[in-house]
């Protein structure tokens, strides 16, 4: 089970990468062919973000817990920003509180520089900060598909998923702020 899990996480990846093109339009098209899909993203976007947030700790665990892949300091620090938005977003979908997303986005933020900073090294890019994965280098490849699909590139999908949902709350929030 857990090789098929491995196998089929890159694909998915691909996958939400096609999805968040479609999203990214979407946003920019919220006055025409977009507005339904704004509508619904930014209506659900709570559970939207404690979905992704519960995906993104899951699939964490799953790589350090489960096939044994020992995490890196940046690592660490990614999921500290983003492990720390599971709980925030529970509680705000609890409460319906729709000001998480300014929470969200600095985290996100701090997240996606240390991800696209790790991916850099991953890609062959020289690591000005010292590293605790075993074997002592954050630029060792445990998962590389597709040429770009490693870790880190999964660490800043999240983010990226983080950002867009929070463009379609304020655009929802927006858009029945004025009807």
């Amino acid at each position: 089970m857990t090789h098929l899990i491995q196998t089929a996480l890159p694909y998915i990846v691909v996958a939400s990468h096609v999805l968040l093109v479609i999203l990214f339009f979407a946003a920019i098209s919220h006055k025409s062919w977009g507005k339904d899909i704004t509508h619904f993203i930014g209506k659900h976007a709570l559970l939207l973000g404690s979905l992704i947030a519960l995906g993104a700790v899951s699939g964490s665990l799953f790589y350090s817990e489960i096939v044994k892949y020992e995490p890196c300091t940046l690592c660490w620090w990614q999921r500290i920003f983003i492990y720390s938005q599971l709980p925030i977003f529970l509680v705000a979908l609890k409460k319906k509180d729709r000001s998480v997303f300014t929470y969200s986005l600095i985290l996100s933020i701090l997240a996606g520089i240390l991800a696209l900073y790790q991916s850099y090294v991953y890609m062959g890019g020289t690591s000005i900060l010292p590293c605790t994965a075993l074997g002592g280098a954050c630029s060792k490849n445990y998962v590389m598909e597709f040429g770009y699909i490693s870790i880190p590139s999964m660490s800043l999908t999240v983010v990226l998923y983080f950002l867009i949902i929070g463009w379609f709350n304020r655009l929802y929030k927006h858009e029945n702020s004025h009807s």
